[in-house]
């Protein structure tokens, strides 16, 4: 069922739609019939995906090759003819590891995955967005209160997709484009928390959550759909919080 937010027919790129809050933003995208390419590194997008969005194209990406990215960008834009909506969803923590036992070789592998990976998706998308078009970057409440122990490059890392996210939507705002970002909290059903949270903490970080449960990709998937659509044209350059109260800006 639709929502009648208008989107049918859009053409989306979710980068790393495979898996997690990717995947569920395109299965969102998919439900309101727009038209979905993802891209994945280990994540290929299964049977289940493909029937949430009919006609899906999946390309694999290496994001921090720029040749590769542009590469795959103009295969999207090739199957469906253009784009109307850029989502940036490509990111990770790598590992938790303290400032002072932190390697150059770490922090730098971490920027590239968030920050990098963005930048070379956006720049090889901006010639094919139409105009009108719309940038969503998935970032992380990380970027406001600095993530838990051993997150210092992944929460700087996301303050700087905040930044990138203003910048651009002050360069793009002639073309009538719109760049928002997300900064979700806790989020179940993803591969982050099992990898970098250990359980105790995990149920301490729910607890704490106002409204009493973890997220899940769908949570964010929501405010994706609005921004992508006409209701929110007047909307850019913003953070949208998505926590469950956990956090307040």
């Amino acid at each position: 069922m639709t929502t009648g937010l208008g989107l049918a027919g859009t053409r989306v790129l979710v980068t790393g739609g495979g898996t997690g809050i990717g995947r569920g933003i395109a299965e969102a995208f998919g439900a309101e019939g727009a038209r979905v390419a993802v891209t994945y590194h280990r994540h290929e997008p299964d049977d289940a995906l493909r029937d949430a969005c009919p006609g899906l194209v999946a390309f694999p990406n290496q994001a921090t090759d720029e040749a590769d990215t542009r590469q795959v960008v103009s295969r999207v834009v090739d199957a469906l003819g253009g784009l109307d909506v850029l989502v940036n969803n490509v990111g990770g923590m790598v590992a938790r590891v303290a400032t002072s036992e932190m390697t150059y070789a770490h922090w730098r592998e971490v920027m590239e995955l968030n920050l990098d990976s963005m930048f070379l998706m956006t720049s090889a998308v901006l010639p094919h967005l139409a105009d009108g078009g719309r940038v969503i970057n998935v970032a992380s409440l990380a970027g406001h209160n600095g993530g838990g122990n051993g997150a210092v490059a992944y929460a700087t890392a996301k303050a700087g997709m905040f930044a990138f996210t203003r910048g651009l939507a002050k360069e793009l705002a002639p073309r009538g484009i719109t760049v928002n970002a997300l900064a979700p909290g806790y989020i179940d059903q993803t591969e982050f928390h099992a990898a970098h949270t250990p359980a105790p903490e995990q149920v301490k970080q729910v607890a704490s959550i106002p409204l009493g449960r973890a997220g899940l990709p769908a949570d964010v998937a929501g405010p994706t759909l609005w921004l992508a659509s006409g209701l929110a044209s007047w909307v850019t350059g913003e953070v949208v919080d998505i926590n469950g109260g956990a956090y307040f800006a």
